[in-house]
């Protein structure tokens, strides 16, 4: 069974305490150049977790990820030009 995941965005000071992260949950993308961390957690402990990563020296930020609210089941209203063109 799959559990339900949310993904943070986690903005950071420096970079190599940002490993650390890992104990809360699944690391998916850490940005050298931008310095922030995209984090999956379980989203039962969502709460408690921001609470923990709030209180680290070298996190200046944490923001929950807007993913799973994106709608991604497009419909085409664009009619199809393949038919026309061909014989």
């Amino acid at each position: 069974m799959l559990t339900e995941r949310t993904g943070l965005i986690v903005w950071v000071n420096d970079l190599k305490p940002a490993k650390n992260l890992e104990r809360f949950g699944t690391i998916h993308y850490i940005s050298k150049k931008m310095h922030y961390v995209v984090l999956y957690i379980h989203a039962a402990k969502l709460e408690e977790t921001l609470k923990h990563m709030q209180r680290l020296p070298y996190v200046k930020k944490v923001e929950p990820s807007y993913r799973n609210e994106i709608k991604t089941e497009y419909s085409s209203n664009v009619p199809d030009k393949t038919r026309f063109y061909s014989l």
